[in-house]
Order: structure tokens, then C-alpha cells, then sequence
């Protein structure tokens, strides 16, 4: 909520790139970051309206991205392709399929800063795998938060960060927290058998 200027930051700063995030246009701000969140959103409109709502990018960026986020078969198969209606909520779609469209989406705006919060806690473990081998590919030089609860979901994170009652408890590179027995992470792992 802070990082995308939803909440005020009551204490201290959010700097990204070493900006201020306060000091940015809200509108510059929201247009730079890009959200996968748990329950996906499709709007309502055509294929290509959800993946590129501001028409800005060609169809043949579009139909790369499908390949890239394994729906390319799926648009390809549908008598409309990319004027295919989405319906109210995308119930034209399953849930892994809305959360590859959100995947797509994201990675067609070109954002430098993606947050994916509980993003795969509804969809199947191979469509999480879909999600997540996507996004270490394509999203390899941007900053990508990853809110989970599924510890498998962040195994291959550079940082993690432990909360417990809205505190930072713990944190550090996966294999220094893996390391730490008596840690928050390791009773959270032996808790949930990672």
C-alpha cells in the first residue's frame, strides 16, 4: 500500500533508485510499478485491451508476450484471437489462465518494479512454476517483491524478509536464513516441511 502511495509513509522514506518516492507525481509513480495480485483482475473488454489497456504497444509484442507467458495457443485457438471479449471478471478464463494475463500484462508495461502479493497461492503448483521460471527469465534486472506464503514461492529470492505482526523479524539471502536453525525462517520452514 506504502510503495504505491495508497497509505501516507508515516516515519522515515520509500526510495527507489535512490528517488524519494514522495517527491514523485502519483500518477508517475503507479504507471512505473506493476502489481500481480492474489485475486487476478481481468477487465472487462477484449484480449487486447487486458494485456495493453493503454494501446502501446503492436500486436506483434503482444502476441510475443503470449508465447512468453504460455498463452499463445490458448488466444490462438479462439475464434476472435485478440478481440476475443473477456467477460465480466475474465469467467471466460480459468484462474491460472488470469494470472498469466496479469504476467503478461506486467511484463509488457516494462516495469522496473513488480509486486506479486500471494500471486500463485490460488493456481495450481505448475502454473506457479509457469509463473515464477517467467519471471526469473524475463524479470531477471528489475526488483521483484514477492509477497508469499508459500515458502516454495520464494526459495530462489536474493533477500527475504521475515514479518510476524506486521515487525521485521528476520532477514537475508535464503541460504544465510536456511542456515540459521533457531531463526524465524527455519521454525516457519520446519513448521510447513519446504
Amino acid at each position: 500500500m506504502s510503495l504505491f502511495a495508497a497509505v501516507r509513509v508515516c516515519a522515515g522514506e520509500i526510495l527507489l533508485d535512490g528517488v524519494n518516492i514522495a517527491c514523485v507525481p502519483l500518477s508517475r509513480l503507479r504507471s512505473s510499478l506493476s502489481i500481480i495480485p492474489q485475486d487476478p483482475v481481468l477487465f472487462s473488454g477484449t484480449v487486447r485491451f487486458n494485456l495493453d489497456p493503454g494501446h502501446t504497444v503492436d500486436d506483434a509484442e503482444i502476441w510475443n508476450m503470449l508465447k512468453i507467458a504460455q498463452l499463445h495457443e490458448l488466444i490462438q485457438s479462439l475464434p476472435h484471437q485478440l478481440e476475443t471479449v473477456v467477460t465480466d471478471a475474465g469467467d471466460n478464463f480459468s484462474v491460472g489462465q488470469k494470472q498469466l494475463f496479469c504476467l503478461a500484462r506486467a511484463l509488457l508495461r516494462k516495469s522496473r518494479v513488480l509486486v506479486m502479493d500471494e500471486a500463485t497461492a490460488s493456481i495450481d503448483v505448475d502454473t506457479d512454476r509457469i509463473i515464477h521460471e517467467i519471471v526469473q527469465e524475463q524479470l531477471a534486472d528489475c526488483t521483484v517483491f514477492i509477497i508469499a506464503h508459500r515458502l516454495s514461492t520464494i526459495r530462489n529470492c536474493d533477500m527475504i524478509v521475515v514479518l510476524s505482526d506486521g515487525y521485521v523479524v528476520e532477514t537475508g539471502p535464503p541460504s544465510q536464513l536456511f542456515a540459521h536453525s533457531d531463526g524465524h525462517f527455519a521454525k516457519i520452514l520446519a513448521e510447513n516441511q519446504l
